[in-house]
């Protein structure tokens, strides 16, 4: 098991910005993670993916040039910096887990509860 918590979430405005964390256990250097999202009625969506190292990361392209995702091997956290939010970015997010990165809900074995991001037009 590899638990994980994510924070950070809250209701902003468009435009503003938000980072999200996932703080996760010391096993946490061993694996890629990602970040996905889930609005109401939709489907679980790729956001953002990085290696286990950092060095590569990947994005969706609803989010390029606006999300960045990054870790801290040595705090065993993950975040999710996200700028110039817009209304259809509302949604759970969701931090996971896996060895060696994906961008498919389906490759992760490890997951969060969720935080909720709401933003408002």
């Amino acid at each position: 098991q590899v638990p994980l918590v994510e924070s950070g979430g809250g209701l902003v405005q468009a435009g503003d910005s938000l980072r999200l964390s996932c703080a996760a256990s010391s096993t946490f250097r061993r694996y890629a993670m990602g970040w996905f999202r889930q609005a109401p009625g939709k489907e679980r969506d790729f956001v953002a993916a990085i290696s286990w190292s950092g060095d590569s990361t990947y994005y969706a392209d609803s989010v390029k040039g606006r999300f960045t995702i990054s870790r801290d091997n040595a705090k065993n956290t993950l975040y999710l910096q996200m700028n110039s939010l817009k209304p259809e970015d509302t949604a759970v997010y969701y931090c996971a887990a896996r060895m060696g990165v994906g961008v498919y809900v389906r490759d992760y074995n490890y997951w969060g509860q969720g935080t909720q991001v709401t933003v408002s037009s």
